[in-house]
């Protein structure tokens, strides 16, 4: 099947919840993709943030090969190696005691979500189930992780959400003192809006948060679907902060773009989740966790996490120098390598030229340009797409 018949028949044949751009991707090689027609593409969206070890990891797809000639499933009925190892190695490299495995970020929401209310329930507070969650969050599109996302825009087209969440600004800790209650069981947020903006929270608010929940016995949620495995500069996004939650959620690195997500909590908190409480028919399956346990080795093996951090502070260097140059560009933001440029005009048309120049990047929020290329990305690379925005925004100021 050729590009075109390809794209034609998925028009035909797939759901149409996807704006997709005409381009059937065939391979790709580190932080470079190639479509059908051989033409290459330096990837600065790794597939939204999942992709960090680049595409095609030779690494990753060996321990994925290895484990499936062993064994695919057996259900969680019973124990499987890869399945301990990586719950260990998340222990042992987070603030966590316990891990519950699923297959999505909205499912480790979902968990989280589930867990907060039932902590509460089990101790017969029966009034306290309400959970605060921010304005522009994005947390995912089940019924629950839509209701607790902050953009109407989302939640559109499929009211009525489900009851108990509430709403307050992003960063402003009176509003969010003002919202907590005897009836809320746990705060939940993005510590990077990455949906909202590349929109980074303070470390003061953070470290408020925290009083707040302490002081009140309500449960802090970190969402770090796209922020986690080292996204930022470091494993964790909470580690900049020296904040920890009582609950995080994983997802989208982890398995370098196998399906895999996981909740993790300290172990007081855990304590609700008892046999029969909650489950998934294939979390944490032998074949996606010995891979996400690789991507995790990988990481820590080749001192990812320092290249990319300094990759991510020369890139967001370079992308100020633009700022400098071009009038068209409000400010830039973001952390690591999850960063984020704010433009006076639409977003849209730049992506668009500029995957037509080779570069692929993404836009959120109409007018932010979000780069979260694959860690391994190269400061050669960075400079190419900064050459190709460079020339974009000058034909903008004529």
């Amino acid at each position: 099947m050729d590009e075109n018949s390809t794209i034609e028949t998925a028009n035909r044949v797939l759901a149409n919840t996807y704006k997709r751009f005409p381009i059937v991707f065939e391979s790709g090689h580190g932080a470079v993709l190639t479509d059908a027609a051989g033409r290459e593409y330096v990837d600065f969206v790794a597939g939204i943030a999942v992709c960090n070890l680049g595409h095609a990891n030779e690494k990753v797809a060996a321990a994925l090969a290895a484990q499936a000639q062993k064994l695919f499933h057996v259900s969680n009925l019973f124990y499987t190696t890869p399945q301990v190892e990586l719950a260990s190695w998340l222990v042992d490299h987070s603030f966590a005691d316990r891990v519950f495995f699923c297959n999505s970020g909205a499912e480790a929401n979902e968990a989280a979500i589930k867990l907060a209310r039932k902590n509460f329930f089990d101790k017969g507070n029966f009034d306290r189930w309400r959970i605060v969650a921010m304005e522009q969050s994005f947390h995912g599109r089940t019924y629950a992780t839509l209701s607790a996302t902050g953009q109407k825009k989302v939640r559109e087209g499929f009211e009525p959400i489900l009851e108990g969440f509430d709403f307050v600004p992003f960063n402003d800790i009176d509003a969010l003192r003002a919202r907590v209650s005897e009836k809320t069981c746990a705060v939940l947020l993005e510590l990077v809006q990455g949906e909202g903006g590349v929109l980074c929270a303070t470390r003061e608010y953070i470290e408020a948060a925290r009083r707040l929940c302490d002081e009140t016995g309500t449960i802090l949620i970190f969402d770090e679907i796209q922020t986690g495995i080292g996204r930022t500069g470091k494993l964790f996004c909470y580690e900049h902060y020296g904040v920890t939650p009582d609950i995080m959620t994983l997802a989208k690195a982890l398995g370098n773009g196998l399906p895999i997500g996981a909740m993790l909590a300290n172990e007081e908190k855990c304590l609700a989740f008892t046999p029969g409480s909650h489950a998934s028919t294939f979390g944490g399956t032998p074949v996606i966790t010995a891979a996400a346990l690789e991507v995790l080795r990988q990481m820590e093996r080749d001192h990812i996490l320092e290249k990319s951090c300094k990759t991510g502070e020369y890139f967001k260097t370079r992308l100020t120098w633009l700022k400098d140059r071009h009038d068209i560009i409000e400010d830039v933001r973001g952390i690591g390598l999850m960063l984020g440029m704010r433009l006076k005009i639409p977003g849209t048309p730049i992506v668009e030229k500029c995957m037509e120049k080779g570069y692929l990047i993404n836009c959120t929020q109409e007018n932010i340009l979000r780069f979260i290329p694959p860690l391994v990305i190269t400061r050669d690379q960075v400079d190419g797409l900064i050459d190709c925005l460079d020339d974009i925004f000058a034909e903008q100021n004529k």
